[in-house]
């Protein structure tokens, strides 16, 4: 029976030491996720830094290609072109028509150029190859 009082005793200390964690915790988890959120990239350098990554290597992968390989390869273009097209045109959809509006529905239009262009000269290739 001595025991119960002692024991009571503890059990508070206990309760208030896990109080005071808890609350060192949550402070912790709050300063934790607000420098995560203040140290992201811009999304603009992001994405300005992968177009010119991209650009890079497709223009080394291009020019590694032997000319013979120029037409297949034109091909391969017009399918990346129709996926172009169809995110210029999801772009352009949106409910507030700004100026990603206007870059989708011009990408729309440089891609669909792009695709008919390729589809037309690869139909040229391929007919020199026909007998006459």
């Amino acid at each position: 029976m001595n025991q119960l009082p002692i024991m009571a005793k503890q059990a508070a200390e206990i309760a208030h030491n896990t109080q005071e964690l808890s609350d060192k915790l949550k402070d912790l988890v709050i300063d934790t996720s607000w420098q995560t959120n203040t140290s992201t990239i811009d999304p603009l350098v992001f994405a300005i830094t992968i177009f010119v990554l991209a650009s890079f290597v497709g223009y080394y992968v291009v020019w590694k290609v032997t000319p013979a390989l120029h037409t297949p390869l034109m091909s391969i273009t017009n399918a990346i072109s129709g996926i172009i097209v169809l995110s210029s045109m999801i772009a352009a959809s949106s409910s507030a028509f700004g100026f990603s509006g206007l870059l989708g529905y011009f990408a729309t239009l440089l891609a669909s150029i792009n695709i008919f262009g390729g589809f037309i000269v690869t139909k040229r290739m391929l007919e020199m190859f026909k007998k006459k």
